[in-house]
């Protein structure tokens, strides 16, 4: 009796354990059917194809498109539904040799703002089958344009002065015993080299501004205290220029920068007006609040700048008027230096001139904002029910301004 209790013990407990694979696995099979499908591997290839920032065309042996994506369009790598003929020749060279090459696909003719740099790598992928990637240069080509023109720029800059000195000290040798001729060189010697350290100094603030240097952190600044400290700056060169500088009232308003650097650039602007205005003629400094926007604007009755020059002043180097800038020491940085300490306190700078007529720079750089306290609530009166009170915010913002605007500057002499 043992033996066929057991045989039919053993019998159940298989057949209940296969009732419950089958139970599972019945399971396992209506959770995958409800699931919703998953992409396949030949669509997510077409995802990453069509998301790629390079511009991709496949190609089969016969020159024709298979795939491709809407950067291509962009780069000029595909037109009318047809792959780049320069392509389509170095997809064949490829086929035939198995070896992949890169060429030149920029555009042959300017097409508005299409990428002026676009260099094609071709690779096959079998069966006649290659891929073209359109990668666009233009940026990394225009960066190492400026580059070469700055180093350019620079080694011209700094030859001249020391050029200068050379030729000035070997005149003070030669003329030794001469007393005053000692003196008259000494001080070109001395103007020449003030000005080749002015040169190398703003050099180097340009290229901390520039570059990828942390910028001090930004502080409360009073404008008033800018503009005073500018023209403290300024005053000896005025002087000397027969320039007289005039300022409207004191404003009281608040910006957040780094004080030092907005001193800089107030007084390169500052510079700048005495030296392209004629003698006895003025300079006005003028500050104004505007659309969260402190603005300072510094007028002059200079000879003032052609409209096709007036994009370009903010350039390293550029000069509107050459001679009248080497002769006053520019180094022809100062503009530039303005332009990117506003930038890099999320301001800008302007410029309206006419020339014969004079012009006004207007440095714009966000006003400074101040928490407000949420005013108290009101205390309910003892013989009355209190009323019941609006909940106020906690915090709200106020622009904090303690002084008059000062009249429209904008832009007009």
């Amino acid at each position: 009796m043992t033996t066929p209790v057991s045989l039919a013990l053993a019998i159940g407990a298989l057949v209940a354990g296969a009732a419950v694979g089958y139970l599972v696995a019945r399971a396992r099979t209506r959770r995958e059917e409800a699931r919703p499908p998953g992409p396949t591997v030949a669509e997510l290839l077409e995802r990453l194809v069509r998301s790629s920032h390079n511009g991709v065309v496949v190609l089969n042996k016969f020159g024709d498109m298979v795939l491709h994506n809407p950067r291509a369009y962009e780069l000029g790598l595909v037109r009318v539904n047809q792959a780049d003929p320069r392509a389509r020749k170095a997809a064949e060279q490829v086929v035939e040799t198995d070896e992949p090459m890169e060429i030149d696909l920029s555009p042959l003719e300017a097409r508005g703002r299409q990428p002026e740099a676009v260099l094609g790598q071709v690779r096959p992928l079998g069966d006649g089958f290659t891929v073209v990637e359109a990668v666009d240069h233009s940026e990394a080509i225009r960066l190492e344009a400026v580059r070469r023109d700055f180093v350019a720029n620079v080694s011209h800059e700094l030859k001249t002065p020391v050029g200068a000195i050379a030729l000035l000290t070997e005149a003070v040798l030669d003329a030794a015993e001469d007393v005053e001729e000692v003196r008259r060189f000494g001080s070109k010697i001395l103007r020449e080299s003030t000005r080749l350290g002015q040169l190398v100094t703003e050099l180097i603030a340009l290229s901390r501004l520039q570059g990828a240097e942390r910028l001090p952190d930004l502080n409360v600044v009073e404008v008033d205290a800018v503009v005073r400290e500018a023209l403290g700056r300024t005053t000896l060169s005025a002087e000397s220029a027969e320039i007289t500088i005039t300022t409207d009232p004191v404003s009281g308003l608040l910006i957040e920068g780094d004080r030092t650097l907005l001193v800089t650039a107030l007084s390169n602007l500052l510079e700048n007006a005495v030296a392209y205005s004629p003698a006895g003629s003025p300079v006005s400094i003028s500050r104004r609040l505007a659309d969260g926007m402190v603005e300072i604007a510094v007028t002059d009755r200079g000879i003032g700048i052609p409209e096709d020059e007036q994009t370009r002043v903010f350039e390293r180097f550029y000069r509107a008027d050459k001679a009248r800038s080497r002769a006053t020491g520019g180094t022809g940085l100062g503009l530039a230096i303005v332009k990117h300490v506003a930038a890099n306190h999320g301001g800008s700078v302007g410029l309206w001139s006419r020339p014969g007529t004079g012009s006004t720079f207007t440095l714009r750089i966000p006003a400074h904002v101040s928490p407000e306290p949420a005013p108290e609530p009101a205390r309910a009166a003892k013989t009355s029910p209190a009323p019941r009170q609006e909940k106020t915010p906690e915090r709200t913002q106020r622009l904090v301004v303690t002084g008059q605007e000062s009249p429209d500057h904008g832009g007009n002499l």
